[in-house]
C-alpha cells in the first residue's frame, strides 16, 4: 500500500507547488521580466529591397553590404531584406509595386526610370559621360540631385546612384563600327534613346527583360545585345555570343530609390542612419564596380571562346562623333539647361 501512495503524493505536493508559484507568478501588480532583444523585435523596421540581377553582381553585392550597414548602424531597430535576381518582382513590374509600397526600396537601372521622368534620358545617351571620372563627377553633383529630386512628384525618394561601369557590345558577328549595327536585332532595356541608338544605324530593337536574354539570344530571337562585363559574365551570355567589342559607348548605373510616404514616415535619426549606410555603400561601389568588370573580364577570357576587341583611341573617338548625332533629337524632352551642364561635363573630360 506504501508503494503505491508515495509516488501519489510526490505529485500531489508538486502539484501544489507549482500552482503557488504561478500565482505569484501572475499576481496582480506583478512586473513580468522582458527580454530586451525580443522587446526590440516587436518595433523593428522592415524595408523589403527588391532587385532583378544576380547576388554576385555589384548591385547585389551593394545590396547585401547596405543591408549589413544598416542593421549595424540602427542597432537592428531596422531590418533590410533583400530579394535578389526578381524572386520578388521582375525589372518591369518593381517600380510600380514601389509605387503601392508592395516593397519599400529598388534600385532600378536608369533606362527604367525615363518613363517617370524625361530627364533620366540623358543618362542613356551614348558617351555622354566618355570616362569614369567623368560619370562620378556627374552623378554626385548637380546633375545627379536634379535626376533624383525629379522622382518626388511620383512618391519616390531617390537616395543614391550605384555604378556598374559601362556598357560593351556582343554580337553573332564582328562589330568595330556603329556602321556595323545595321541589320542586326538588339536586345535592349525599353529606352527611346536606346532604339534610336541603334535604329539610327539600320538596326532592330527588342525591349525585353534582362532574365530573358541568355534565352532569346540562344533561340536566336535576337543576335546582339549591350551590356556591362559583370552582367555577361553572370548570364553566361559569352557562351551564346561569339564576338565582343570594348567600347565603354553608354552607362548602366542604377538609382536606388524608396517610397517617399514611407521614407517620410521614419524618424529622422533612422533617416540618418540609413543615408549613412548608403553613402558608405555607394562609395564603396565605385570602386568595385570597376574592380568586378576588370577581374570578370579575365574570367571571360579563361572560360570562353568569344572574340574580343577592343577599340583604339581613334576608333572610339570617331564612334562618338557618330553616335552623339542623336542629341539634338532628345535635348527638348530632356531640357536645355540639364542637356547643358552634361555637355561642358563631357568636354572637359573628352580625351
Amino acid at each position: 500500500m506504501r508503494s503505491f501512495w508515495a509516488p501519489l503524493l510526490l505529485i500531489v505536493v508538486g502539484l501544489g507547488i507549482a500552482s503557488v508559484i504561478a500565482f505569484q507568478s501572475f499576481s496582480p501588480g506583478k512586473k513580468l521580466s522582458i527580454d530586451d532583444e525580443q522587446q526590440g523585435l516587436n518595433d523593428q523596421v522592415i524595408i523589403k529591397f527588391s532587385h532583378v540581377v544576380a547576388e554576385n553582381t555589384p548591385k547585389g553585392l551593394a545590396a547585401k553590404r547596405f543591408a549589413g550597414l544598416v542593421e549595424k548602424y540602427t542597432e537592428h531597430k531596422v531590418r533590410v531584406e533583400v530579394y535578389p535576381n526578381q524572386s520578388l518582382y521582375s525589372d518591369g513590374e518593381e517600380i510600380e509595386a514601389l509605387q503601392r509600397n508592395e516593397v519599400q526600396m529598388i534600385a532600378p537601372a536608369a533606362s527604367k526610370i525615363t518613363e517617370l521622368s524625361p530627364k533620366w534620358l540623358l543618362l542613356d545617351l551614348p558617351y555622354i559621360f566618355p570616362n569614369h571620372e567623368a560619370l562620378k563627377y556627374a552623378l554626385t553633383g548637380e546633375i545627379g540631385t536634379e535626376l533624383l529630386s525629379s522622382l518626388e512628384e511620383e512618391d519616390i525618394k531617390g537616395l543614391s546612384f550605384w555604378s556598374n561601369h559601362f556598357k560593351q557590345i556582343t554580337s553573332n558577328s564582328p562589330i568595330r563600327h556603329p556602321s556595323d549595327f545595321k541589320g542586326k536585332n538588339f536586345r535592349i532595356m525599353k529606352s527611346r534613346v536606346l532604339e534610336e541608338q541603334f535604329s539610327h544605324f539600320g538596326a532592330t530593337t527588342s525591349a525585353t527583360a534582362f532574365n530573358d536574354t541568355f534565352k532569346n539570344l540562344e533561340k536566336n530571337e535576337m543576335d546582339s545585345q549591350e551590356n556591362t562585363i559583370t552582367n555577361i559574365n553572370s548570364k553566361k551570355l559569352y557562351q551564346v555570343q561569339k564576338y565582343m567589342t570594348i567600347s565603354d559607348h553608354g552607362y548602366l548605373g542604377y538609382a536606388v530609390l524608396v517610397n517617399k510616404r514611407f521614407w517620410d514616415s521614419l524618424p529622422g535619426d533612422i533617416k540618418e542612419d540609413i543615408e549613412k549606410a548608403m553613402a558608405e555603400t555607394t562609395d564603396w561601389l565605385w570602386e568595385k564596380s570597376q574592380e568586378m568588370n576588370t577581374q570578370q573580364m579575365e574570367e571571360i577570357k579563361s572560360n570562353s571562346r568569344i572574340q574580343i576587341y577592343t577599340l583604339t583611341n581613334a576608333e572610339k573617338r570617331a564612334w562618338m562623333r557618330e553616335m552623339t548625332v542623336i542629341y539634338g533629337q532628345f535635348e527638348p524632352s530632356i531640357g536645355k539647361e540639364l542637356m547643358e551642364k552634361a555637355q561642358v561635363i563631357r568636354q572637359k573630360y573628352t580625351p
